[in-house]
Order: C-alpha cells, then structure tokens, then sequence
C-alpha cells in the first residue's frame, strides 16, 4: 500500500508540473495583456495596477485584427469542412468496398504522412503562380486541406475499421443507398474521429504562419499569425498589444476545444485512432 501510495503521489506531481508548464505561458500572456507598455518592460511577472481593456481595443483597431481574424476563419473553417468532408468519403469507400487498387489508393494517403508538403515548397509557388492563386486565401485553403487529408483518411480508415457493418446492411435491406447509409447510419456515429481531425487540422491550420508568408502579400488577405508582424517595429516592438493579440487569436481554438472536449477525448479512448 505504501509503494502504491508513493505511485500515485509521484505520477499526480508529473501531472501537477506538466500542467504547469502548459499554463503558465498563457497566463503570463494574459497578464501582461492588460499592462501598459511600461509595466510589460518593466515588471512582466506583476500584476498589471488596473484591469482595462485599453490593449484589445486598441490591436483591434490599429493593427487591422478584424479583417486578420476574418481571413483566419475563413481559411480555417473552409480548411476543416473539406478535409472531413473528404477524407471521411475516402476512409469509409476504402474499409467497405474491395477494390483491388484499395491496397494502393491507401498507400498514396500514407505517402502524405511520411513526406512533409514544406520540402515542395518551390513547386507548390510556382503552380499558384501557374493558377494565378498567390496572393488570395483559395491558395491556402487548397495547401492545407492537401496536407490535412492524409492523417485525416488515417484517423477515419481506422474508426470505420472498427464499426459492426450489421447496422449498414440492415439500412440498405430497408432501400437505402450508399450515400444515404453514409449520412443517415454512419456519420452520427462520427462524431469522435470527427473532433479529433476537426480540431487536429484547426490547430495547425489557426496557427500556420509559413504558408501566409509564402503565398500572402497583400495586407487584406493576412491571417492571424501574419498579421501579428504588423506590431513588431524595427527597433521596438508594442508587447503590451502584441500579447492582446495573442490572447484574442487563441480564444477561438478554447472555445473549439471546450465544445468538442467530450467528442475528443472520447474519440482517443474508445479506439478511434487504432
């Protein structure tokens, strides 16, 4: 009982430490952003003297944040819709219907998770060039529901492996089609793979900042992660805003998160990534 006592002692400070780690950023982020700018360089660790929301309205204003915060949304929500979308039709035609090319079709989505789309980079720019896509949020939201594919037909091949077929032969003897079974029987049994691609491709998509500095120039079409250059100067940098910033564009993906938390965890728990 003694060793058992120590166990779960040591494993409840890992845990303790760990969540430390991962907070504390953010709430150093959040402190400072309601300081002044002299409070920020002069006392970053402190309590800020008065609560205001000076530096929100300020970012929101000055440093274009809404049209930012637009363009990430739309270049995010679109971004997620398609890559379910997608890799959910692929993953459920390649664990219910024998094809002899299924092995090779699969093979090629791997492919995608061994190579990272950064190493064709120069080929990529030259074919938005070629579409005459640089420059517009259609260039981005095509890169990143190509990069989100591959793990997303992993994470969803995987769920539909595990699902009984009874229920889909009993809907077709009923005289449904095979969309109709997609849509009506299988996809409210998605909702745990579905959150955890949702809100995989969310995070890596809200917080990207190559690709917009690669493929975005105009000040209209920045997202977030690009537009938060705008606050840092050449030879100084308004921290007070910048961290206004930071903590607005992560509300979004908390938000996500805390509506999804339940889908998500149950998706990781009952086998979804199997």
């Amino acid at each position: 009982m003694r060793t058992k006592w120590y166990v779960q002692t040591f494993k409840y400070a890992i845990l303790a430490f760990i969540t430390f780690l991962v907070l504390y950023p953010m709430y150093i982020m959040i402190l400072n952003s309601f300081k002044t700018r002299l409070e920020v360089a002069v006392s970053p660790l402190s309590l800020p003297k008065s609560f205001s929301l000076a530096n929100y309205i300020s970012v929101w204003e000055r440093a274009n944040f809404s049209d930012y915060f637009l363009n990430s949304v739309i270049v995010s929500g679109a971004s997620v819709f398609l890559v379910i979308l997608v890799s959910s039709l692929a993953g459920f035609y390649l664990s219910r219907f024998e094809f002899p090319w299924n092995p090779i079709i699969l093979f090629f989505f791997m492919i995608g998770l061994m190579l990272p789309m950064k190493l064709a980079i120069i080929p990529l720019y030259m074919l938005m060039i070629k579409l005459h896509l640089v420059d517009t949020l259609y260039a981005l939201v095509a890169i990143y529901v190509g990069g989100g594919i591959p793990f997303a037909v992993f994470i969803f091949y995987g769920f539909f492996r595990t699902l009984s077929k009874e229920l889909e032969n009993s809907a077709r003897l009923d005289g449904c089609n095979d969309f109709q079974v997609y849509t009506r029987i299988v996809l409210p049994l998605m909702k745990p793979s579905i959150s955890i691609v949702g809100i995989v491709n969310l995070v890596r998509v809200w917080n990207d900042f190559f690709y917009p500095l690669i493929f975005i120039r105009d000040d209209d079409y920045r997202t977030i992660p690009l537009g938060m250059l705008t606050l840092f100067g050449e030879f100084d940098t308004e921290w007070n805003l910048l961290f206004a910033g930071l903590t607005l564009s992560s509300l979004p993906l908390l938000i996500a998160f805390v509506f999804a938390s339940k889908t998500f965890i149950d998706g990781l728990t009952t086998g979804a990534v199997k």
